[in-house]
Parts: structure tokens; sequence; C-alpha cells
């Protein structure tokens, strides 16, 4: 499966000691991040969480969007991150594009790019036996990793994986 992420979803796993999970999405083939990506998690986000283990994962490849067109109009609607991740998901016709922000969700979409947030692979995972409770993932998103849950989601995601 290809599978292209933008940078929330690398940190937000990180924070809570869930890259792996990515890997296992993946299976033989590489996690794709664009180069915008790398350089705000690894680069720009030296110290912080994401930046020590997507630096040390090898089953990730970086590839910069060559769609120049495509990218200048996200660019004007999305941060640089987001708009490569969009683009380079389009260009190599990735089988899930991995993305948090509401926006770049939306736009993604009209696309036609199917997606995945953090949360939805944290439910994914769980449904196919790679975790054995998400209510402890959900929890540490919210107090490690600053992530920002609705009540309602928080429900429905516990009901949906039978923790309710």
């Amino acid at each position: 499966m290809t599978v292209v992420s933008n940078s929330s979803v690398l940190i937000a796993l990180s924070a809570i000691g869930q890259l792996e999970l990515l890997h296992w999405l993946c299976g033989e083939d590489q996690l794709v991040i664009p180069t915008a990506v790398w350089r705000e998690v690894v680069e720009e986000g030296e110290g912080q969480p994401g930046a020590r283990e997507v630096r040390a994962a090898e089953w990730i490849r970086v590839e910069g969007a060559r769609s120049h067109p495509l990218l200048h109009v996200l660019v004007a609607q999305l941060d640089r991150g987001e708009a490569e991740a969009i683009a380079v998901a389009q260009e190599v016709g990735a089988d899930l594009l991995l993305v948090d922000e509401k926006e770049a969700r939306r736009i993604a979409t009209k696309l036609g790019i199917r997606l995945l947030g953090t949360v939805g692979l944290l439910l994914w995972a769980k449904k196919e036996g790679q975790l054995a409770e998400i209510r402890g993932p959900l929890e540490a998103l919210q107090k490690r990793a600053g992530f920002r849950i609705s009540e309602e989601l928080y429900k429905r995601v516990l009901g949906e994986a039978k923790e309710a």
C-alpha cells in the first residue's frame, strides 16, 4: 500500500510511541513523506516528538512534489507541508493520505484522494488487532501530544472499538 503522510500524524504518533503503526500500515512499501514534511518534522522540529523517530525510520521515503502548478494552487490555501502531501499523494497515486487538518482533508476529498487521520488510524489498528485497546492511545494523544478530540468523536471511536 502506498501511503503519504503529513506532519501532524507523524508527530502525534511519535509523541505517544506508536509511529510503528505506520510501518504496519504500509507493509512492504515505504511510507512517503514530502520534502516539506521532512523539513518540518526532522529539521525544524529537532528535539521535538517525531524528529528522532522519523529520521531513524528506514521505511520512510522522502519525495518532493513534481506538479508545480498543483502545488502553487494548494500553497495558496494550505501550509507547505499539507500542500506537498496532497500533491505528492496525487502524483504517486497513493492509496491513502494521512492528514488531520480540516481544510487539507476537504481539499484532498475534492481531489478524490482517500484519506485517514490519526484517530482513524488508531481505530483501524485496534480493529485489526495492532492495538489491544484504543482508550489509552486516545488519552495519550490528548495529554502528551496536545491533540484535540471532541467529546463526540471520542465517544464514537470508543463505541466503534467496542470500549464504550
